[in-house]
C-alpha cells in the first residue's frame, strides 16, 4: 500500500507535554502527538485514559496544566471553543450538547460564529445532511430525536463550520453500520481534501478500516503508537489494556418460567415525529437473553418507556411481569416486581449528573436496605457503590465522585453494575456498551450472561450486532414499531438480521416467543 500523501506535509497540530491534573486523577500525563494535513489519526485508550480531556484541551473547553499546542506552526494559547472555530478546529462530542425544548436549526444557530437567516440556515442543513447522507429536518425539536437521530444533528453541526481539524469523539456509537458506511466516506473524503481529523473510537474494527495513524493512552500517558491497518484487533486491544482480551462464555441453558410478557401491545406515540408501536409480542423466560436489534428511531424508545414504566399501557395486562399484570404501574411499583432498568441515555436518566455515586445508588436501591423507615442509611449506600465500582472496575475518586466527572465508559460500567447487583428478577438494559472500551465491554457482556445464568431474564435493545449474537439466546428486529420473529442466533445471520432492519421480514412479524417452543408446543398437542 503506498504511503498516505499527508508524511511529506508539515503537521497541522503539534501537542507536546500536555498535562492535566484533577483533585482525585491525573487525567494527562505528559502527553505529546501531532497530526498532519489529510491524516486521520485514532486515540485509541480504556475508559478513563484520558482521551476526551486532551480532545477537550485541544477544543478549549479544558484548560491545561502544562504543555503547549502549535497550530500551523504557531503556538497558540486556545482558551474557549469559539478561539478553536475560529482557528478551523471542531468537535464532535460524545455526550450531546444539544438543548432538548429548541429545534434543530435553534442548537446549530447557537453553534454559529456569525448570524444566518433562518431560511438559509434550514436550507444549508438539510442541503448538508442529505448531501452526507444523515438527512434530518430543520424544524424538528430535539427533545422529539431518538439518541441516534441527535447524534446526527451533533455531526452536520460540526460540517457545516467546514473544519481544518475534525474531532470526533465516539462518533458511531449509535448509528447504523449503513451511517456508519456513509460517514466513513465522508470523513476519506474530507481529509482528501486536506482536513485533520482526531478520531476516539472503542470499536476496534473501524479504528483498522479508517484510520492512518494512532496513539494509544494508557493511564493518562501515552503508551505507544500504531499503524492500525497493520494490526489485528487482538493486538490492537493489547495496546490499549496491557495484556489478553477476556472472552465471553454464553454456555447452553434451557429457559424456565416466563418472567415478562408483552401481549399485543400497540401503543400510538405522545411524540408526532415517535414511532407507534404496532401489536407487539414477546416472551423473556428465566435463564434467558432475548436480544433486540435495529436501527435508531424504530420504537425502540417508545418500547424502552412502555416496558420501564415510564408510559402506561392501555391495558394493564398487555404486560405482565413473573406473571403478574403490570401495564397500568409506574416505574417504582415494576421495581417492586423484580425489574431493573438501564437507560441508553446515561446522564439525566441513568444517573444525576451533579449526584454522587453513592446517592446515584439509592435513586433505584432505596428498597434493598438503604433505606428504614423512611431514613437513608448512608453506611450501606456507601458500601454498596464501592462494591458496583470495585466488581466493574469503575475509575473514579470513589464512591463520593459525582456521576459527571466520569467519563462516559465508566459511568456506564457504573450504572449497569448498579441494576446488575440490585439482584433482579428480569433485567431490561438499553445499548449496554455504547461507549465503552473492549475490555469494559466484555466485562458488561460477561456479567449480563453470568445474570442469565443465575436464571434471571434479560431483553438487551443494541444496535451492535456483533454485540447480540454473542450473548443472546434469540434475537429479534424492532422496525417501524413491529417486532419480528425471533430466532437463535445459530439459525442466522448478520446479513438476514441486517435484512429484517429495513423492515422485510413478512406477515409474521411481531411475534418474538421462542419459534422452537412454539413447534414443540404443537406437536405435544
Amino acid at each position: 500500500m503506498d504511503q498516505p500523501e499527508f508524511e511529506d506535509l508539515k503537521p497541522r497540530l503539534v501537542l507536546t507535554g500536555i498535562t492535566k491534573r484533577y483533585p482525585s486523577v491525573v487525567a494527562n500525563d505528559d502527553v505529546s502527538l501531532s497530526v498532519r494535513p489529510g491524516e486521520i489519526h485514532a486515540v485509541l485508550g480504556e475508559n478513563g485514559a484520558g482521551k476526551s480531556t486532551l480532545m477537550k484541551i485541544i477544543y478549549g473547553v479544558t484548560k491545561p496544566d502544562a504543555g503547549t499546542i502549535l497550530w500551523n506552526g504557531q503556538y497558540e494559547a486556545i482558551t474557549a471553543p469559539a478561539q478553536a472555530r475560529r482557528l478551523g478546529i471542531g468537535m464532535v462530542f460524545q455526550h450531546f450538547s444539544l438543548f432538548e425544548t429548541l429545534t434543530v436549526w435553534e442548537n446549530i444557530a447557537l453553534a454559529l460564529d456569525e448570524h444566518i437567516p433562518t431560511v438559509q440556515l434550514a436550507a444549508r442543513i438539510t442541503e448538508v445532511s442529505e448531501k452526507y447522507g444523515l438527512p434530518i429536518d430543520p424544524y424538528r425539536l430535539v427533545h422529539s430525536m431518538s439518541v441516534g437521530e441527535r447524534q446526527r444533528v451533533e455531526i452536520v453541526r460540526c460540517l457545516l463550520q467546514e473544519p481544518k481539524l475534525l474531532i470526533m469523539d465516539e462518533p458511531t456509537s449509535v448509528l447504523t453500520p449503513q451511517a456508519v458506511l456513509i460517514l466513513f466516506k465522508t470523513l476519506r473524503r474530507l481529509a482528501s481534501e486536506g482536513c485533520s481529523i482526531l478520531y476516539i473510537s472503542h470499536k476496534l474494527d473501524e479504528i483498522r478500516a479508517l484510520c492512518d495513524t494512532a496513539t494509544v493512552l494508557r493511564g493518562g500517558r501515552v503508551s505507544g503508537s500504531a499503524i492500525p491497518r497493520n494490526e489485528t484487533n487482538e493486538s490492537l486491544a493489547r495496546l490499549m489494556i496491557g495484556g489478553e482480551l477476556a472472552e465471553c462464555h454464553l454456555a447452553p441453558r434451557v429457559p424456565q418460567e416466563v418472567r415478562l410478557e408483552v401481549d399485543h401491545l400497540s401503543l400510538a406515540s405522545p411524540d408526532p415525529f415517535g414511532t407507534t408501536l404496532k401489536d407487539i409480542c414477546l416472551e423473556v423466560r428465566s435463564g434467558e437473553i432475548l436480544g433486540i436489534a435495529g436501527v435508531s428511531g424504530n420504537g425502540q424508545k417508545e418500547l424502552m418507556a412502555t416496558l420501564s414504566g415510564e408510559r402506561l399501557s392501555p391495558d394493564g395486562s398487555m404486560i405482565k411481569l413473573m406473571g403478574q399484570p403490570v401495564g397500568t404501574l409506574n416505574p417504582a411499583k415494576r421495581r417492586a416486581h423484580g425489574l431493573t432498568f438501564v437507560p441508553e441515555e446515561r446522564l439525566g436518566r441513568g444517573a444525576v449528573p451533579p449526584m454522587s455515586l453513592a446517592y446515584n445508588a439509592l435513586l433505584t436501591g432505596a428498597r434493598y436496605g438503604m433505606v428504614q423507615q423512611g431514613l437513608i442509611l448512608p453506611g450501606v449506600m456507601r458500601t454498596f457503590s464501592k462494591s458496583v465500582i470495585d466488581r466493574f472496575r469503575v475509575k473514579c475518586g470513589n464512591e463520593q465522585s459525582v456521576a459527571s466527572s466520569l467519563s462516559g465508559g465508566n459511568l456506564q460500567k457504573y450504572i449497569v453494575g448498579r441494576e446488575t447487583m440490585l439482584q433482579p428478577k428480569m433485567m431490561i438494559v438499553a445499548q449496554p456498551t455504547w461507549g465503552v472500551d473492549v475490555g469494559a465491554a466484555q466485562l458488561i457482556r460477561q456479567a449480563l450472561i453470568d445474570l442469565r445464568d443465575q436464571r434471571v431474564g434479560l431483553l438487551v435493545i443494541s444496535e451492535e450486532l456483533d454485540e447480540l449474537f454473542s450473548i443472546s439466546d434469540r434475537i429479534a428486529v424492532l422496525a417501524g414499531g413491529r417486532l419480528s420473529p425471533s430466532v437463535r442466533p445459530a439459525e442466522t445471520s448478520i446479513e438476514q438480521i441486517g435484512t429484517w432492519m429495513s423492515g422485510k421480514f413478512g406477515d409474521g412479524a411481531s411475534d418474538a416467543r421462542p419459534v422452537a417452543a412454539s413447534r414443540k408446543e404443537a406437536v405435544n398437542a
